[in-house]
């Protein structure tokens, strides 16, 4: 079980991107695995969000083909979403308490990771080394 973060999903599409061969030949391969990987809301949004940003992508994808790509992927047998339960504040309350210095953007990696604690998953396929501040989790770089 794992969780796949937006940086990867956004080299897989990203052409201009030395990480895209890297990155797409994983998401297919878990697309086609039996076992469960993940996703968050929050990872898609984040996802649409920068590869439909003309400041932020070299060659923005429009809302539609990005959609596509997350339609893609949501039709994998085995990839699900990780949602708030009950435990959620409690959890983030223990995660903000073990990493009182985070702050600003940081934030939005530390609701990934408050959802992962909460379902038991420890590894996160990333690039982003900011998931190193969190003990609890394995980061996982797919193109290293």
């Amino acid at each position: 079980m794992f969780v796949v973060d937006t940086n990867i999903l956004v080299y897989a599409v990203n052409e201009n991107s030395p990480f895209q061969k890297a990155c797409g030949e994983r998401i297919a391969e878990w697309q086609g695995q039996d076992s469960a990987w993940y996703l968050t809301w929050g990872i898609v949004y984040e996802f649409l969000r920068v590869v439909t940003h003309p400041r932020i992508f070299q060659n923005p994808l429009s809302a539609g083909p990005a959609w596509s790509f997350i339609e893609s992927l949501l039709a994998s047998p085995s990839l699900d979403m990780l949602v708030p339960t009950n435990r959620h504040a409690t959890i983030l309350a223990q995660v903000l308490a073990q990493a009182p210095l985070l702050k600003g953007n940081i934030i939005h990696d530390a609701h990934t990771a408050t959802l992962m604690r909460e379902h038991g998953i420890r590894r996160i396929y990333t690039r982003d080394t900011d998931f190193h501040r969190f003990a609890f989790l394995e980061p996982v770089d797919p193109t290293a």
